[in-house]
């Protein structure tokens, strides 16, 4: 496993970042928060079977969002969010477009901007956010990565995606998500990781009982990352398991569905000419 990030704590523990990333971002816990119950208490999301009356308000959901902007000091920005489906495709957010070519939010699992008056989200609650940034923070990226995502490429999706905005020297953050412990799979998945990465893939593929085994997703990102061409020195790794820590995350497959989501956040910067003074 790749050396941790230094982690930066914001906002009561709400947020986690990485000290060493050019842009706005954050990774959110699931404390200090407006929630309560299933969802205490910084909830983002609801499970997609949940019965109207055991969802957590979007009243909660605003108010939290409301509690991270203001700690990353994004107040007032447009946040953007895509419809996640586990997929590889990307939605590329311009400047004076609007943020959806409809009324519902595109079909997509990352999102790629050059516009500075918009924050990027993803939610996640075991599967890895990725979080992308060019050297000067101009263009920026994130990334929902479960392992078909994975598997599929969107993280290398998201890159090419950046480098046609004009994107150069890229930085990654990869944030919390399910442990190679916690993570345990079949044959069928481990297949599809192999066909993906070749023999590269026995690096985060660890046998376990029967025929099960067990996956590393931010090692598999990380050498994503790094095939895309990436530097080693630019891939921040925040090593926190969303499974195995109920006190700081949420987590889908250690609560059996019935839980809240968490956040990845971050914006661009605008350009020197137009910064405040």
């Amino acid at each position: 496993m790749p050396s941790p990030a230094t982690t930066l704590d914001l906002g009561a523990g709400r947020l986690l970042a990485a000290a060493a990333f050019p842009a706005a971002h954050g990774f959110t816990t699931r404390r200090a928060g407006v929630s309560s119950g299933i969802f205490a208490t910084l909830n983002f999301g609801n499970p997609g079977d949940l019965p109207a009356e055991q969802r957590d308000p979007k009243t909660n959901i605003r108010a939290n969002l409301d509690l991270v902007l203001a700690d990353l000091g994004l107040a007032g920005l447009d946040v953007v969010e895509v419809h996640q489906v586990h997929g590889a495709a990307v939605h590329v957010v311009r400047p004076g477009r609007p943020a959806h070519a409809g009324p519902r939010d595109t079909f997509a699992d990352a999102l790629v901007t050059d516009d500075p008056a918009r924050v990027l989200a993803v939610r996640v609650a075991d599967c890895a956010p990725v979080l992308l940034a060019s050297a000067d923070a101009r263009v920026v990226g994130a990334v929902h990565a479960g392992w078909r995502g994975v598997v599929q490429g969107v993280a290398p999706a998201a890159i090419a995606a950046m480098l046609e905005l004009g994107a150069s020297d890229l930085h990654a953050v990869i944030g919390p998500c399910i442990g190679q412990d916690a993570f345990e799979v079949g044959p069928e998945v481990v297949e599809e990781f192999v066909r993906a990465q070749g023999p590269g893939a026995s690096a985060f593929i660890r046998p376990g009982r029967a025929d099960r085994s067990h996956i590393d997703l931010k090692v598999a990102l990380r050498a994503q990352l790094l095939a895309a061409g990436l530097s080693a020195g630019r891939i921040s790794v925040i090593n926190a398991c969303t499974a195995a820590d109920p006190a700081r995350f949420f987590s889908h497959r250690r609560d059996a569905g019935k839980t809240g989501r968490m956040m990845a956040l971050i914006a661009a910067r605008p350009p020197a000419a137009a910064r405040p003074r």
